[in-house]
Order: structure tokens, then sequence, then C-alpha cells
């Protein structure tokens, strides 16, 4: 290591001090070197300080300073940066005396009153929401002595309580003894648990705490909502609990980041001096994180500013209060509304499961919830569709000049003629028929008269992400002849129980490309919803062969159902293909003839068209 314990070469930065002679004994810095190697709580960060040691001894420059005080300073700073540790400190105090904490004196009941009052806070607030401050952490024997007074005057007003509010925003002192009381009554009894693990340096002994079966009064429980309010002048024993119950899963903290710093904090006199040195001689090590709050302090799980936590605190026990009925609106609306039967009900009983285990226990605010019950709505079913969503209005329908919508079909629109007389159609999205039907005469005469008069074509839908599927039944039908109408598809409407029969149409804008000239598609892993309709209808009726990736496996275009009054919609498939013969595409998406990279798939069917036409001429 190189620098000494207290980084003694700092101290040439006071070379402007005119020294006296030594005002302080020789072996002061040996002896406070002493006491930190054999009780600060992380000996790891020791390592090699013996050497360390014996240059710091034998540098006596620094104890010429005259001052006390200022002495004290340039060592906690010295030492302070060499253990990486702002809780070490060093103080001169010539008047100092220990503080002995007497034991409780037997009080009347009305002064123990008076007494827990000062230290703790109780309300309950608007919707049954219980509130507890306490500002210092009772121990095991102080608790002995109180606690049937505690449990009949806050513990029992708190327990017929919805959610709890722990508020240690102000608490800045405790005893060890007390981590494992508080914790307890927010487990179950059994089995025990092993919450803590307290490091104890100057006897090398570590204490694992457990969770206690027996405890006075009843325990609150495992499911209520538990948030606790931190702060940064929370501090010791309360970080402990809030860590503890944090990783247990079993509390929200909102707040600030807490102080950071220690189980127990002791004040030892150096030899005969009147110096002392304050250091943490105990650690935290929590069992399930294998890690420490100490030094870094409790992140919280909502970070606000201590001044909002409360307000913060009380609306997500409102939400949570909410999720129930949420989760199973979405539940009721799956089960009724999904396409395929089997699954909506499936999903359905699988959400209440989920609810019932607690897995949304703690949600924080609405879009956590919903980006959570995205994420498992598509878990359970394996349908990319079902998912939360919002509900923004449409936009009205604008109107275009005759140019502007000719502009916009040359954007929306590629063509290209290939050698031997290939043509080329890509779009990336299906329009509706209602919408596409006024300007059909545009579309044929600006994009389908450059493809129509060719003797194959590559319908690329490697980007198309779907659409309407209201103009599928119009498109596929200019890949037929018009002499017989041609079943293309069962629609099965869930929620009506209908079918439909999806059929070419008789009559059509401009030219049909008939059955017989060849026809490619290309696919990729992004071709979805209507665009995967249009490719499973050519390639179950044998119209096209299909060159590219494995489609996305959407559905038809889902329609939007809110649930209840909470401003959460769902967007649920209702409608299906036909699955008389099998699976059809949703879910699964349909495999092309030819995988190929979507990348070359063109060059593929371009490969294929050239050998097949230019053997012809």
């Amino acid at each position: 290591m190189g620098k000494t314990l207290f980084l003694v070469a700092s101290l040439l930065l006071f070379g402007d001090i005119s020294f006296l002679h030594a005002s302080f004994p020789p072996s002061l810095i040996e002896d406070m070197a002493k006491i930190v190697m054999n009780n600060y709580c992380s000996p790891e960060k020791l390592v090699g300080m013996k050497e360390d040691i014996a240059a710091a001894t034998s540098n006596t420059e620094v104890l010429n300073i005259p001052d006390g005080e200022l002495l004290a300073n340039v060592l906690s700073s010295g030492v302070q940066t060499t253990v990486s540790d702002p809780r070490l400190k060093v103080s001169y105090e010539p008047n100092y005396v220990p503080v002995v904490h007497p034991e409780m004196p037997p009080l009347p009941p009305e002064q123990l009153v008076a007494v827990l009052q000062t230290s703790i806070k109780l309300d309950i607030l608007e919707g049954n929401v219980g509130y507890l401050r306490i500002d210092h952490i009772l121990g095991e024997e102080v608790a002995d002595k109180v606690g049937p007074l505690l449990v009949d005057l806050v513990w029992n007003k708190i327990l017929p309580t919805s959610a709890l509010i722990f508020d240690l925003r102000y608490t800045g002192s405790g005893d060890i003894s007390g981590i494992p009381y508080i914790v307890s009554y927010f487990t179950e009894a059994e089995p025990v648990i092993h919450i803590d693990s307290i490091y104890d340096r100057p006897s090398n002994t570590t204490t694992k705490m457990l969770s206690m079966s027996t405890l006075l009064g009843e325990r609150y429980g495992v499911t209520k909502p538990l948030i606790i309010l931190t702060s940064k002048n929370t501090k010791g024993i309360a970080e402990d609990v809030a860590y503890c119950l944090q990783n247990l899963k079993r509390a929200t903290i909102v707040g600030e980041q807490t102080a950071g710093g220690s189980v127990k904090v002791d004040k030892l006199k150096v030899g005969d001096t009147d110096f002392y040195v304050t250091l943490p001689t105990a650690k935290s090590i929590n069992p399930i994180t294998g890690s420490t709050w100490e030094l870094t302090g409790v992140i919280p799980d909502v970070e606000v500013s201590a001044e909002d936590a409360l307000a913060t605190a009380i609306r997500i026990i409102n939400l949570r209060a909410q999720v129930p009925v949420i989760i199973e609106e979405s539940a009721s609306l799956i089960a009724n509304n999904y396409a395929f039967e089997s699954v909506g009900a499936d999903v359905a009983e699988k959400l209440r499961e989920l609810l019932a285990k607690g897995e949304f226990s703690t949600i924080v605010c609405k879009e956590g919830l919903e980006t959570k019950l995205s994420a498992d709505l598509k878990t359970l079913s394996g349908d990319k569709s079902l998912k939360t969503t919002t509900n923004t209005p449409a936009l009205p329908p604008m109107e275009y000049s005759p140019e502007m919508y000719i502009e916009l079909i040359k954007i929306s629109f590629h063509t290209d003629v290939f050698e031997n007389n290939i043509g080329y159609l890509r779009f990336d999205m299906f329009g509706d028929f209602e919408e596409v039907k006024p300007i059909a005469q545009i579309i044929v005469e600006h994009v389908w008269n450059k493809v129509v008069n060719t003797n194959a074509m590559i319908i690329d839908l490697r980007n198309n992400l779907g659409g309407p599927t209201t103009a599928i039944a119009g498109f596929c039908s200019y890949f037929f002849d018009g002499d017989k109408q041609i079943l293309l598809d069962k629609l099965y409407d869930r929620p009506s129980g209908t079918t439909t029969d999806l059929l070419t149409l008789s009559e059509l804008t401009g030219v049909r490309y008939g059955s017989k000239k060849s026809l490619i598609i290309l696919t990729s892993k992004a071709t979805a919803g209507a665009a995967e309709e249009f490719v499973y209808i050519m390639k179950k009726l044998g119209r096209a062969m299909i060159i590219g990736e494995t489609t996305a496996g959407a559905s038809h275009p889902p329609k939007v159902f809110p649930v209840g009054e909470n401003n959460i919609f769902l967007s649920i498939p209702t409608v299906h293909s036909d699955t008389s013969a099998g699976p059809a595409w949703e879910r699964v998406g349909v495999t092309p003839h030819i995988p190929a990279a979507a990348d070359a798939a063109l060059e593929v069917a371009k490969g294929i068209f050239n050998k097949h036409l230019g053997g012809q001429q």
C-alpha cells in the first residue's frame, strides 16, 4: 500500500505551521491505529496496515501540531481517506464524560404513556390506512417492560387497518436487539427466517438474527401493504429494519436514500490522552443480498423528497387497493372475448392465480402495473397482441387533394420491374377498405398498372406490420380469376360467437393479375397481423411461394376494452382464422416454403424467377 494509514504525506500541507515542541505523546498515532485495527467493523479493509502503522509512528512531525482539535481534524481526515469511511472520526475532548444510559426505572402507567408518546406517533388515515412514526427503536430490555402497554395503546389500533405507512424519516437511534421484534410483526410465525447477521469486530463473532415465533399481540401479517418512509436522516438501526423488510419483499421503501450509518458505533479513548476514536465496531450483513446498507444507505424503491414521501405512499396504497378489481376485470374480459376460448379461459385462471400469490403486491404506479400486466399476459398466452394499451382516439380523416393522394401513394408503395419482366411490389401497411375504396383508382393508375403486365411478381411484405384486415379479400382477389368466387378463410368472432366467410370479390378496380402467373411473397419475422393473414391465405390456397423468415405470429387487429373505470385498457384479439384443419398463423406465424434471411430473400426470389423465366425464352 503506497499510502500510510493516516496519510502522513498529506500532513506536509501544514508546513506553514510554526511547530514548537512535541505536544503529544509519541505513542498517540500507534495507540490510535491499534484501536482501529482491533475494533473497526471491516477488517478486510485494513489488510497491510501493520506496515503503514510502522511508517506512521516513525513520523512524529504531526505530533508537533500544538492544538489538539486541529490535530484531531488532521488525523480524522487521514483515517477517513485511507479507509474510505467517513464514519471514522478522531476528536479531542478534554472534558468528555462518557454517557451511561440508565436503566428505565419503574414508572406508573400514565408516565410510561407520556414517555412513549414523545417517540411514537399513531394515526388512522382515510381509507383505513394506518400511520406509525417511531423516532427511536426500542431494544429488547425496554420492549419487555413496556411491551404490553405498547400493544394496548399502539399496536391494537394498527392491527385492523388495511395498510400501514411506517415512518422512519426521523429515526436516528435505536438498539440492535429491537430489529427482530419489529421485522417479526410483518412475517409469519413459522418457519423462522434468517433476518440479518451482525458481525461484531471486537469479539470477532457473527450473530444470526432470526424472526421470532412468539410475540406479544398479533402479527400484522404478510399480505397487507407496508410502506416505509425514509429520509437522509434515517440512520443506523432504522436503516437495518428498512433494508431487511425491503429484501424480504415485505415492504416498499418510499423517500430518500438513507444516511448510510452503522448498527453500532463506539467512542473509544486513546490511551491516557484526551483523544477519542469514534468508529463502527459492528456491521450488518444481509443474508439475502450478502451485502450491507452501511456507508451507501438504503436505496428507496420509489425515490422522492422526504416532504413528498407520505403523499406518495398514500397514492401507492390507493392504487394497490384497486389492483384486485383491475386484475379480476381483466381476467373476465379475456375469458369472455379472447379469440381462442380455451386459451382465454386458461389465461384468466392463471392471472387470478398470480394475484392470489401476491405477484402484484409490489406495484407502485399505474405505469408499472400496466407494464407488468402486459408482460404477464404475453407470457401466459404466447400472444404478443394481448397486452395493455392506450385508448388514444383516432384522428379524424384528413381531406387530401388528388395531387396529395398521388404523392402519399408514391411514398407508401414501391414498384419496380426486374430482368425477365419480373414485377416487384412493396408496401409496409394494409389500409382500411373504406378508406382505400375512394382512392382505389389512383392506386391502380400509379401503382398497380406498373406491375400488372409482368410475367411474374414478387410481393415484398418483409417490413409490413399489418393494419386492418378489411382490405384482405379485395387484395387477394387480384390474384385469382373472376369467373368464380373462392373461399379465402373463415373468421370466427369470439364476442358475437359468429363465423364469417371471407370470399374473393367479383368486382375490382383495375385488371386482375389472375391465377396463372407465378407469385412469390417475401416475409420476415417483422411481417405481422393483416400481412400474415394475406400470406397465410395465399400459401394455404397454393397461390404463392413464400420465401424468407417465419412471420411474427401476431393476430387479427385486436379490439380495445376499458378495464373498469381505472383508465387502463386492454388490447384483446377477438377474431381468429379457420382452425378446422389445424392451427392457422396466430401466435405461431407462417412458415416459408424456402427459409432465407430477410435481407437475402429478394435475391433468392429473383434467382428462382430468372432461372424459370430465362429458360422459357
